[in-house]
């Protein structure tokens, strides 16, 4: 039976030797956009994250790749819940953005537990249940990985770029050397983002929330 969501599982265009579908395509590069705008602390980059989560979602479902329509459905819950955190405003800097800051140890503690914790549970339940990931342990690092680093962003600390650095760091080889190219390319794209978006973060880090921060503060 057809379905709407039909023409996003068709074939874009053919690259290094692979298919790229639409969905996976328009999913990457509004995933790219939010990075972009989660940098700038802009609260689009929220909306941005959601629409991306729906995209693959539909892609998924037409697919019947019902793992991949569970792991962007926690994507997207922890997207509404970082969208209203930082709509509440309570840490708004001087410039009327979000105000970014270094995580206690406390809260790095928790980070990293969740982290090891999900890691392992997530990676026992692909691993059991082999319809729902293809390679169990590294997709469910980086499935992981990724929600540790949209709640860290969500609460305005600067560890959400570490996490995301350590997410790129296995999946720029993993797509690689699984043959797809494409979503390699984009992770490398998202590798310079992650630099750049570090190195932002953590100079603002240190500014007073009483001082305006003049550049680089778009929404």
């Amino acid at each position: 039976m057809s379905s709407v969501f039909d023409p996003l599982h068709e074939v874009a265009f053919s690259a290094f030797g692979q298919d790229v579908i639409w969905s996976d395509m328009t999913g990457n590069l509004i995933g790219l956009a939010a990075l972009v705008l989660g940098w700038r602390r802009s609260i689009w980059t929220w909306p941005a994250q959601l629409l991306s989560g729906l995209v693959l979602i539909a892609a998924y479902a037409s697919a019947q790749l019902g793992g991949g329509v569970g792991k962007q459905l926690l994507v997207i819950i922890v997207a509404l819940w970082g969208w209203r955190q930082w709509r509440g405003g309570r840490q708004q800097a001087a410039d009327g953005q979000i105000a970014v800051r270094f995580a206690t140890g406390r809260e790095r503690l928790a980070l990293a537990s969740g982290a090891v914790v999900g890691t392992v549970a997530v990676g026992w339940l692909f691993a059991a249940f082999p319809s729902l990931s293809w390679n169990p342990w590294p997709d469910a690092y980086i499935f992981i990985g990724t929600l540790v680093a949209m709640i860290a962003q969500a609460r305005g600390l600067v560890e959400f770029w570490f996490a995301w650095l350590l997410v790129d760091v296995v999946g720029v080889p993993l797509a690689f050397s699984s043959g797809l190219a494409f979503s390699g390319l984009v992770y490398v794209f998202y590798l310079v983002l992650v630099l750049w978006g570090l190195r932002d973060w953590w100079r603002r880090s240190g500014a007073p929330a009483s001082r305006p921060v003049l550049e680089g503060a778009t929404a």
